[in-house]
């Protein structure tokens, strides 16, 4: 939509605003006017217009074009000869297609520089320029692409590293819409997802948006990861942390029941907590080939309700040990406390 109106007053920030500033305001506005939301007689008018500000003002590149140059910039604001920026946000990241998990294409590029409309088309400002020396073609009105939708989509922790479908319930124009979402293996948190053409319908016979998909990625009781690396608290006593011991370690097949269930790990004499035992390509694997490894982090604990004998078999152990305090650097901070 054109509109002359600042993209700082519309947002309700200023112009210094920091880029988190920015997205707050957004999000808040967006909820406040959103169609399926607002009934207000411009509800869709002013979604639109906050949808258009944000677009410009997130990506630094074009708001330093704005700061500069204000709605006679070329390419957005409704001035130029290709008519207005279309007001579903592009993003600058790289996508995984939930239909396909391909990369964003040439034709997001020139989307993403001529709103929706093709490099060479009526629409962009070469196009304008070709219209008008051709027959003045360039006053018709141009296919306006559908804005895209945003929404978090949460998934298990099981899901997430092995992939698998979702199904994603959505209310898009006050119609009530299911959509099988595809999951690659190996996604991590706060990745994005796109579901093309799934978004709000375009106008003038254009092309509807997308819905961008955010993941939060659920936890699990036993297992964490760190990237594609899995890792699992192993516990063991104080006797076998000093003197060693083999142990059995869960996979993520005792889970899933997918692959192998269990590993041998043998802990060497003198592990303490926090010790990380490793085996290799035992971790999540994605999509793209990526392996990672499978970690144990030793926890050593202490016994509870000893025997009378217990207490003085550790005691005279204690005897004989070597007060780990009193070495550097413990003992440099804390001094002839120590003990």
């Amino acid at each position: 939509m054109a509109t002359s109106k600042d993209y700082y007053d519309t947002l309700g920030v200023p112009r210094n605003a920091t880029a988190d500033e920015i997205r707050k305001a957004y999000r808040k506005l967006a909820r406040q006017h959103h169609p399926d939301v607002s009934k207000a007689p411009d509800a869709a008018t002013r979604f639109g217009e906050v949808q258009e500000a944000y677009d410009v003002l997130s990506d630094d590149e074009k708001r330093r074009n704005y700061d500069r140059f204000g709605h006679a910039t070329p390419g957005f604001g409704g001035v130029g000869a290709g008519g207005p920026r279309q007001s579903g946000r592009q993003s600058s990241w790289s996508h995984v297609d939930a239909s396909g998990f391909d990369t964003e294409d040439l034709s997001g590029i020139f989307e993403q520089m001529f709103g929706g409309r093709g490099a060479g088309g009526a629409g962009s400002p070469f196009g304008a320029r070709s219209a008008r020396a051709g027959g003045g073609g360039g006053n018709r009105v141009q296919p306006q692409r559908g804005a895209d939708l945003e929404h978090r989509l949460a998934i298990t922790f099981i899901t997430a590293a092995l992939g698998g479908t979702e199904e994603l319930r959505l209310t898009i124009n006050g119609e009530p819409t299911t959509i099988s979402v595809k999951i690659p293996a190996g996604i991590e948190q706060n990745a994005k997802l796109r579901v093309r053409g799934k978004g709000h319908p375009g106008s003038q016979g254009g092309q509807a948006g997308d819905i961008i998909l955010t993941v939060d990625v659920g936890q699990h009781p036993f297992f964490r990861r760190e990237g594609l690396d899995l890792l699992v608290d192993m516990p063991i006593t104080i006797a076998e942390a000093a003197l060693g011991v083999t142990v059995t370690a869960p996979l993520l097949g005792a889970v899933t029941g997918q692959g192998p269930s269990t590993v041998q790990l043998k802990v060497p004499p003198g592990t303490g907590s926090g010790q990380k035992l490793r085996v290799r390509g035992k971790g999540l694997a994605d999509v793209k080939g990526g392996t990672g490894d499978y970690y144990a982090v030793i926890q050593v604990t202490a016994p509870v309700d000893l025997t009378e004998h217990d207490r003085i078999l550790l005691g005279d152990l204690a005897k004989g040990l070597k007060n780990p305090r009193e070495s550097a650097p413990f003992a440099d901070l804390i001094g002839d406390q120590a003990s």
